[in-house]
């Protein structure tokens, strides 16, 4: 027997309003569009009509004339005559050019969006503010998703100093810079949604052989520097495959090494540990860390996003690992001393086994400062929301009583309520979105 028919419903007469007159607000770039159109059909109605006027004024008496007369309505008064086909044309000309946009526009449709909206919103994110992101790592990952869904204008600045891995295998083999944060942040800028970015994210399983541990976007980016010959393009190109909504660039375009002396536990004595990937596995506490060369060259690009951005965010992410060694690049730290936009500094959720145990937000500030010096933020944003259980040696970061922050706080809940420990996309991107707003008026 068969089921229930459901009839799709028909929207109201106060909803089609409302949808024709969101075509006309401003910013959409519609309506200049609309009136050229009106003008050409306009022209061509009136060049037609001398036509046609011509030929029933010279033509010689034949049998159509009485059938073209007919056809105009003479037998009517001009004025019902002009209502009569101005509203016709107007009718059919709406008619085409509704089904014509559906046909054309049908593959890039949300089901039960109407275009308008779809449209509106797409010129929102063009027009939002310009964001430069500094990190690396998931966390970098996590707040360029969020930030992709209120604007386009974003530049991902990721650390090179990974060396585990995929990414360290293919470092060590073929001396190119390590390409997995290049990787997760172009996924991350791309349609979550999309075959591609998850083709992109793909890594082979064991029974592959010698690909087992590598995930395809690695590969394809480097077979990428392989054509193009050299890193940046090929990370260019990549993002033009993706389609990205911004861009992603690297910190330096040097091979560096991050390294860090660590003090073992209930000794007294440090030791150097190379390499990021084995920081965290050291069992002590990071008295700090350094990149080899210790003065590498900034990527030009990256410093030029800095200065240009509105606002420029730190975090979030790895302290040590993934922070620090783009903070650790002189230009950039003092591209961030010079960024004309709003400097924010994003606290992480909770803490990191290995890095950051037992630190407060204070903590995370203070680390930043002594390896970097002070004056790099305006604002530190710190998480007040606790969801769910944390693994085993993780705990909240929380602020510590009594100690000051060297600068002004906002408090809001940015954590995820699905992921315990870590950011919510788009609760962190709206928390940045407001920050700016207060300290620069109204966003566009």
């Amino acid at each position: 027997m068969p089921g229930p028919r459901f009839r799709r419903r028909r929207p109201s007469w106060r909803q089609w309003i409302r949808t024709w007159r969101a075509w006309l607000t401003p910013g959409l770039g519609i309506k200049r569009w609309l009136l050229l159109l009106f003008l050409g059909v306009v022209f061509l109605a009136v060049g037609t009509a001398i036509a046609v006027l011509h030929v029933y004024r010279t033509a010689p008496e034949t049998w159509w004339l009485p059938l073209l007369s007919s056809a105009s309505l003479r037998f009517l008064p001009r004025w019902l005559r002009a209502l009569i086909f101005g509203v016709t044309g107007a009718a059919l000309l709406v008619g085409g050019l509704w089904g014509l946009h559906r046909s054309l526009l049908a593959p890039f449709l949300q089901t039960g969006k109407p275009v308008v909206e779809t449209l509106a919103a797409f010129r929102l994110r063009e027009r939002g503010p310009h964001v430069a992101v500094l990190g690396g790592g998931h966390g970098q990952s996590t707040l360029l998703r969020g930030l992709k869904q209120v604007t386009h204008n974003i530049t991902a600045i990721v650390s090179v100093a990974d060396d585990g891995g995929s990414s360290g295998r293919l470092r060590h083999d073929l001396g190119i810079l390590p390409p997995g944060d290049i990787r997760n942040c172009l996924a991350a800028l791309s349609d979550d949604e999309d075959l591609l970015a998850q083709l992109f994210q793909y890594r082979f399983p064991q029974a592959y052989g010698d690909l087992a541990g590598h995930s395809f976007g690695n590969l394809f980016l480097t077979a990428m520097i392989g054509l193009t010959g050299s890193f940046e393009q090929a990370v260019l190109e990549a993002g033009r495959v993706l389609s990205i909504y911004g861009r992603v660039v690297p910190a330096t375009l040097d091979p560096v090494e991050l390294r860090a002396d660590l003090r073992l536990p209930f000794q007294s004595q440090t030791v150097v540990v190379r390499g990021e990937s084995t920081i965290p596995q050291v069992q002590g506490h990071i008295q700090r860390v350094w990149l080899e060369p210790d003065r590498p060259r900034a990527f030009p690009p990256a410093v030029q996003a800095i200065l240009a951005a509105d606002m420029v965010v730190v975090g979030p992410g790895s302290l040590f690992t993934s922070l620090l060694p783009n903070l650790l690049v002189p230009d950039l730290a003092q591209a961030l001393r010079a960024a004309r936009g709003l400097r924010v500094f994003v606290v992480n959720v909770a803490t990191q086994p290995g890095e950051t145990d037992g630190f407060s937000a204070q903590d995370h500030v203070r680390v930043v400062e002594e390896h970097v010096g002070p004056g790099l933020f305006d604002v530190v944003l710190v998480n007040t929301g606790h969801y769910g259980v944390l693994p085993p040696g993780v705990t909240w970061v929380a602020e510590a009583p009594g100690q000051p922050f060297p600068y002004p706080v906002v408090r809001a809940d940015v954590a995820s309520e699905t992921h315990p420990g870590r950011h919510d996309p788009d609760k962190l991107a709206r928390a940045l979105m407001r920050i700016l707003e207060q300290r620069t008026g109204p966003l566009p």
